[in-house]
């Protein structure tokens, strides 16, 4: 599957649509990729942010990463890992080389960010999952770590909350979150 996955991935690279080709439990889901400006901005100062802390880590925006071990693939919204390590790829970043993903919630693909992800990043060896969930109702950023192996398999142990406005602490980074977009009230 690991392989039928990839030569989905390179024809999506050479397709005038944009969409994601990512695995999870034994299916292929592909996405269709139509980031608003409010998701896009919030990327975008994320990974300002990561970058100004740290200045032996990338953050990568869209960047195809898969686990050898598992293999699940995926394409966060932002995955910080050492540069160096970066320029070691070949088709895909080693997910258990990955520091932490970020992901945006979609406005329309909430499900995937929330639960699919929380799911599969764990197993993927990502050691910190910080969800931003700029939707009207919601307006939070959500860390998970401490990833786990226990009676329900792997999972991340630790869940903090924060709102947006809050200063939030991600492993050795600070996130503030006063600048972040929320969806407009009509979606």
């Amino acid at each position: 599957m690991h392989d039928f996955a990839e030569k989905l991935a390179e024809l999506a690279e050479h397709h005038e649509d944009q969409w994601k080709v990512q695995t999870t439990d034994g299916q292929i889901f592909l996405t269709m990729m139509s980031p608003t400006a409010a998701h896009g901005l919030n990327v975008m100062r994320l990974r300002r942010q990561i970058e100004a802390q740290t200045l032996d880590v990338v953050a990568l925006s869209d960047t195809n990463m898969s686990d050898p071990v598992t293999g699940l693939t995926k394409i966060p919204d932002l995955l910080i890992m050492v540069e160096e390590d970066a320029d070691d790829t070949a088709k895909a970043v080693n997910s258990r080389d990955v520091q932490m993903v970020l992901e945006v919630v979609s406005r329309t693909n909430s499900l995937t960010d929330i639960r699919d992800e929380l799911h599969d990043y764990p197993r993927m060896g990502v050691p910190l999952y910080v969800v931003v969930d700029p939707r009207k109702d919601k307006k939070s950023v959500t860390v998970h770590s401490d990833p786990s192996e226990g009676p329900d398999g792997t999972r991340y142990r630790k869940t903090v909350p924060y709102a947006f406005g809050d200063s939030v602490t991600a492993g050795r980074w600070t996130l503030a979150t006063s600048s972040l977009k929320g969806y407009p009230a009509d979606w």
